[in-house]
């Protein structure tokens, strides 16, 4: 099973299938969140996992948040997005 990240209704971005996407996405109709201040349409039932994964290039040096809480890494794939959550996806970046 494979899920997607919108930008729009209109368009779909193609999210990697992870383990746990059986599991993370429902067959309830789309729900909109905003990721780093950008709307999303995403399945109902979409775990924060599967954004992040769809939208990071690695999950390691990678920190999110949802409606201004952290979410610790291990308790992503738990962690169920709601129609109107927001989103914040944080990448280190090495230098000075």
């Amino acid at each position: 099973m494979n899920t997607s990240v919108n930008d729009s209704p209109d368009t779909a971005v193609a999210a990697p299938a992870v383990a746990p996407v059986a599991a993370s996405v429902a067959a309830d109709g789309p729900i909109r969140v905003l990721v780093n201040g950008e709307a999303r349409h995403v399945a109902a039932g979409t775990t924060l996992e599967v954004v992040v994964t769809a939208l990071s290039a690695a999950p390691s040096g990678v920190a999110a948040a949802v409606n201004e809480a952290v979410v610790p890494r291990g308790e992503w794939p738990a962690t169920r997005l709601g129609d109107g959550d927001r989103v914040e996806i944080l990448t280190a970046v090495q230098g000075g």
